[in-house]
């Protein structure tokens, strides 16, 4: 499926980077040449409570923000968003579009039977990434799980590249950016688990690369294609 704008809605905890990660999302979208427009929606600013962050990423020029309501990926950052109800939205999938995908942390399943069938009647594919176990193996901190929601969610839409990734990590970590206090906070604390910046670039991209190879395989595997383009071209 080929779609002028990709919705993409990220639920989370807070902590987790869910707004970093549609962020460097979308700075990775402008560097490929496409319009994106990224932003959080959060109450107060503390761990595990609940966060979410819209990307949306397009061939045209985008305007509205606030809310996504209608998304065409949902991304899961913590197992707590679907068994304990922590999302502003519930069930959490509402709104998701036919024929989207949900990506989900966990190593193991977390739908119950009556979500399953609503989402296979929307034909909606899922796809399960043990994020927080690859971020721990590559990076060496759980803080880089939202790397992984990042490299899985580009591996199946192909929305961004690895080299426009590659140019927004640094962007975001290699230089003095100006975030809001939580988020500035995380950003701080990734940067003290490392060394050298470097290092943390190096292992960040490593923990997005491998996601990305994961879900790109996954989406051929499983053929699901949902792509940013023109429909009219691609017909």
């Amino acid at each position: 499926m080929i779609k002028k704008r990709l919705n993409i809605r990220m639920s989370g905890l807070g902590g987790q980077g869910a707004v970093t990660a549609a962020h460097v999302m979308a700075m990775a979208a402008n560097r490929d040449g496409k319009f994106s427009i990224s932003n959080p929606f959060f109450g107060a600013e503390k761990r595990m409570a609940p966060a979410e962050s819209y990307c949306r990423i397009g061939i045209e020029r985008i305007y509205d923000r606030g809310e996504l309501v209608f998304p065409d990926v949902i991304e899961v950052f913590h197992p707590q968003v679907i068994t304990m109800g922590k999302s502003y939205t519930m069930p959490f999938y509402s709104g998701i579009k036919e024929g989207g995908v949900v990506i989900i942390n966990s190593d193991v399943p977390l739908l119950s039977e009556e979500d399953i069938e609503r989402l296979k009647d929307l034909n909606v594919a899922t796809l399960y990434i043990p994020g927080t176990q690859i971020a721990l193996e590559i990076a060496g901190t759980e803080l880089s799980t939202n790397m992984t929601m990042i490299g899985s969610v580009a591996g199946i839409t192909k929305c961004v590249t690895m080299e426009a990734l590659d140019g927004a990590l640094q962007e975001r970590f290699g230089k003095k950016f100006v975030a809001s206090g939580g988020t500035a906070s995380l950003d701080e604390a990734i940067k003290k688990k490392f060394a050298k910046k470097e290092m943390l670039l190096q292992k960040n991209l490593a923990t997005v690369r491998r996601a990305y190879e994961i879900g790109a395989e996954w989406a051929e595997k499983n053929k699901v294609e949902l792509r940013v383009g023109n429909p009219a071209v691609a017909a």
